[in-house]
């Protein structure tokens, strides 16, 4: 039998079917599954599933995305574009990774990037 350890570390997730309208800070990674309207500030990494939607600035260490964000992203480290990602709107990353069929329309800036506070 495998013995669980936990790092103390809590997650967050927006479960689908959850819609907040307003800006989200965590220290802790968090999966949107839902909607939000409005700006993500995360200081670990951000999962937005499938049905997940943000209309809103996202900044954060690092993402993986394969729902929809419109607005800016600013990701310190890698951010992961799957293929059923939809992304309106401005990347700044420091590593960029895009599967085939993914969709990205806006514009990018790649190199050392730190979050805002």
């Amino acid at each position: 039998m495998a013995k669980e350890v936990s790092t103390g570390i809590g997650h967050n997730i927006i479960a689908q079917g959850t819609k907040i309208v307003g800006s989200i800070t965590t220290n802790s990674d968090i999966r949107i599954d839902g909607e939000l309207e409005g700006d993500l500030i995360c200081k670990g990494k951000i999962v937005v599933g499938q049905q997940g939607n943000i209309k809103g600035n996202v900044d954060c260490t690092n993402a993986e995305v394969m729902g929809n964000i419109n607005g800016k992203i600013i990701v310190s480290g890698t951010l992961s574009l799957k293929a059923t990602s939809k992304i309106w709107g401005q990347i700044k990353t420091k590593i960029l990774s895009i599967e085939p069929e993914a969709q990205f329309n806006g514009s990018c800036e790649m190199g050392n990037t730190q979050p805002t506070k």
